[in-house]
């Protein structure tokens, strides 16, 4: 049994069982037409492969495990990082950054390898409800923002940053493509609370 470098067994395992999803999750983020097996993470992490095998049955239990890992991760931080401001417009634009941040750290990348290697059902309803999930609170900010249309303005300003999250797995800084996001909606969002759109010209 190797040394364990924790103060419990518990606090051990976790640590372990950590280390090979964050292993799997690097693999994953570098791409390749295959899921990584064992012995690839067990390489990654240092341990020998049986020690993996303790912790996951099969490649498709690991993938498993880092669906449900990734996921609640990226929503969990974006969450957070709305929920540390009060103003709507200022939640918007949190919401913006964090999930550019989240890009740019490799956690998208991550997503992309999971969608290579794992059939497109079983990923499909996972990012379903992540989507889901994170539409609310973005439309909830717009909303309070003052928006004639709350969910027609999310789904807008998820194209932003779906065009901005291209733009920096493309190789541009995060801080750049961040300001230009910023450049773009913050006239809409320093524009007051009722900003709907200019009455159709009469004939």
């Amino acid at each position: 049994m190797p040394k364990i470098q924790a103060a419990t067994v518990a606090e051990h395992r976790a640590a372990q069982r950590r280390a090979i999803l964050d292993a799997a999750r690097e693999l994953l983020a570098e791409g390749g037409s295959e899921a990584p097996g064992l012995a690839a993470v067990a390489e990654r992490t240092g341990l020998a492969r049986p020690s993996v095998y303790r912790y996951f049955r099969s490649r498709d239990d690991l993938l498993e495990a880092v669906i449900a890992d990734s996921f609640p991760r990226w929503s969990t931080a974006v969450l957070e990082r709305m929920d540390g401001v009060d103003d709507p417009g200022a939640r918007v634009l949190a919401y913006v950054d964090a999930n550019l941040h989240l890009v740019a750290a490799g956690e998208h990348a991550v997503v992309r390898g999971l969608a290579a290697v794992v059939p497109g059902e079983r990923l499909a309803e996972d990012s379903r409800i992540l989507h889901e999930r994170l539409r609310i609170p973005l439309t909830e900010a717009v909303a309070a923002h003052g928006a004639d249309d709350p969910e027609g303005m999310s789904d807008l300003i998820q194209s932003i940053v779906l065009a901005a999250s291209r733009m920096i797995e493309n190789g541009a800084e995060e801080t750049r493509v961040r300001a230009l996001a910023h450049q773009l909606l913050g006239p809409y969002l320093r524009e007051g609370r009722r900003v709907g759109m200019a009455p159709p010209p009469t004939r």
